[in-house]
């Protein structure tokens, strides 16, 4: 790969004024020197329905297209019941389908996320590594920024403004990008060693 590393921020809330959304955008300024993180928003994509797998609509494809072309994901993720939104989980699950078309081929993924309650998206975070897991994706283990008490970490407009968590954030960052930088010419060495001799359905069944 290239020594520019394009990350794909989503996020998992699509209220208005979302700390989320919120914690999404300073991450966007906090990335490190030759990389960039690319918004997408999930507000039009429908709920899943295996029916249309094959045939999703366009704000699917769009997903897809970005997810394919992202070195690294990063997604930041409210908590609701002990886990992740329905939103952000119907995504993934539109990412993911049809099997043989699934569409995350590199392996790098961070999540982080901000409530206003004390435990800042812990256990919601530990349920979409889970889920991350299932993807084949490796979601990097430190820092966990889990922002707490999000109204006094963000201003009245939505600007972070604690200096710890840009910190955390900034580092969460670094570990991603030299992470992604690292095994990317691996990953790319393996699937070509996997791949010899391989005919396409057998490909398409190999796990990584």
């Amino acid at each position: 790969m290239s020594s520019h590393v394009c990350i794909l921020g989503i996020a998992g809330s699509l209220r208005r004024g979302s700390y989320n959304q919120a914690a999404l955008r300073a991450a966007k300024l906090l990335v490190p020197e030759n990389s960039e993180i690319d918004l997408f928003p999930l507000d039009d994509i429908p709920m899943f329905n295996e029916d249309d797998e094959k045939r999703p609509p366009s704000s699917v494809l769009e997903l897809k297209k970005r997810i394919r072309r992202a070195d690294a994901l990063l997604i930041v993720t409210p908590e609701y019941n002990y886990s992740i939104p329905g939103v952000l989980k119907n995504a993934l699950d539109w990412a993911c389908r049809p099997h043989d078309r699934r569409c995350f081929p590199r392996p790098g993924a961070v999540p982080m996320g901000a409530s206003p309650g004390a435990i800042g998206t812990a256990r919601a975070q530990c349920h979409l590594r889970q889920i991350l897991a299932a993807l084949t994706l490796f979601a990097l283990n430190q820092p966990e920024v889990v922002i707490a008490n999000a109204a006094h970490r963000f201003d009245e407009i939505g600007n972070l403004i604690h200096e710890p968590t840009k910190q955390l954030i900034r580092e969460l960052l670094k570990n991603l990008v030299d992470w992604t930088r690292r095994i990317s010419p691996a990953l790319a060495r393996r699937i070509k060693e996997l791949t010899r001799g391989l005919n396409c359905y057998s490909f398409q069944k190999l796990s990584f």
